[in-house]
């Protein structure tokens, strides 16, 4: 029997580890021991696998052996603390051939997204549901992770651990969950998933572990697809992420300055991603149930279908963010919307749009560097400079501040 490309094993493990460890997290009901079990059964399988090829389902069988190891070590340690006999806790009738029907009947969807649920738990900040999601469902090493994030190892391992002892503390259930808070816990895993892509999207160099993480949230968002490829929203979500992320060739210059949606190549846009995501926002929209990351994607979907910057439909791109407007308010809405004012009513309408959002988005970037804009298309460069040494300060990134400061070195020839 020829043996298994070492490649092929690797990719079998990552698809496999949600379901897996989801289950063997219904099990033990602990986060840590699951996530041993299943480290110690992908050993095993890299040992066994070459050897005697892979089984034919690969998923119950890492979870039948991670779900044996864990006993062997749970079994061990009462030993040690002087617990009852191996033939007083051991459950003599919960034998393989059980076990395995057991896990067949098994409904997976409620097990993934209880682990989802449980890695975007609302004690947790962002950061932490983030990291945690990486490492528990994605499988993301640590020193990966805190790379992303540039952070030290330690302090990214010791943000898991806290994040795994809050989630200990807060004792989620593990019951199935009923049809409203399923709803509840989809809503939460895409606002999760849609955060890890954001964290990647701002990096200017593609090479970049913190750049990964836009293919590491379209990856989520297939699974969260796969288990509910009925609802809308997650198809939603995961069209625009396709949609933004197929323009990432042409998003940043080679000295990694951003470039400008009309200033992109636009040959460089990816027209297979393109596609993808253009058939599932028809397929989301025929449900007739538009919610926010549909809406999101139906604006993106026009500046995709746009060959060239003037063709832009801008008008229904203002109509689409009304939309939202109307479904999901936000000051970064109207924020975007503006551009699309500008374009069709000029730099004066958008400007009384945006100056109202002051208070609410004095400290974020895009609002600066959009104001800052808008005033200098108007000929009033000293409120522009203002403006822009404002974003300046807010920048996130150094690609960010170089932009803004090409607009000050713009201004300062006039």
């Amino acid at each position: 029997m020829a043996e298994p490309d070492p490649d092929w094993i690797e990719a079998r493990l990552v698809a496999a580890r949600p379901r897996a460890i989801a289950a063997l997290l219904r099990y033990f009901r602990d986060l840590d021991l699951a996530e041993e079990a299943f480290q110690e059964a992908s050993l095993r399988a890299l040992r066994s696998w070459p050897k005697n090829g892979p089984p034919r389902d690969a998923e119950a069988w890492l979870i039948l052996v991670g779900r044996n190891a864990a006993l062997d070590q749970v079994r061990k340690a009462a030993r040690m603390t002087g617990l009852p006999e191996e033939a007083v806790i051991s459950d003599r009738e919960d034998v393989e051939p059980g076990i395995a029907e057991r896990l067949d009947a098994a409904d997976y969807r409620d097990d993934i997204l209880r682990l989802l649920f449980i890695c975007c738990h609302p004690d947790l900040a962002a950061t932490q549901q983030i990291a945690l999601a990486l490492r528990i469902v994605s499988g993301l090493s640590v020193g990966r992770i805190a790379r992303a994030f540039l952070v030290g190892e330690r302090a990214m391992e010791q943000r898991i651990t806290r994040a795994k002892a809050r989630i200990a503390a807060a004792e989620v259930p593990f019951e199935t969950p009923g049809p409203m808070e399923r709803i509840e816990r989809v809503g939460a895993v895409a606002a999760m998933i849609y955060l890890v892509f954001n964290e990647g999207y701002t990096e200017a160099d593609p090479s970049s572990e913190r750049a990964t993480l836009c293919g590491e949230a379209i990856r989520l968002a297939r699974l969260l697809l796969r288990l509910f490829p009925a609802e809308p929203e997650v198809m939603g979500l995961l069209a625009l992420m396709l949609l933004q992320h197929s323009r990432r060739a042409a998003r940043f210059g080679e000295d990694g300055m951003p470039i400008l949606l009309d200033d992109q190549d636009r040959t460089r846009w990816d027209a297979e991603m393109i596609a993808e995501a253009l058939a599932m926002l028809d397929k989301a929209m025929r449900h007739g149930q538009p919610g926010p990351y549909q809406i999101r994607a139906a604006i993106a979907a026009l500046h995709a279908r746009a060959k060239r910057p003037e063709e832009t439909d801008w008008a229904g791109i203002d109509a689409l963010y009304t939309a939202l407007e109307r479904r999901a308010p936000s000051p970064v809405v109207t924020l975007n919307r503006s551009v699309a004012i500008s374009k069709l009513q000029g730099p004066a309408a958008a400007l009384a749009l945006v100056e109202p959002l002051a208070d609410a988005l004095d400290g974020y970037f895009y609002f600066h560097g959009v104001r800052g804009a808008f005033l200098e298309q108007l000929g009033r460069p000293a409120e522009a400079r203002d403006a822009f040494g404002r974003a300046i300060a807010l920048a996130g990134t150094a690609a960010e501040a170089a932009h803004i400061r090409q607009h000050l070195d713009k201004l300062g020839k006039t």
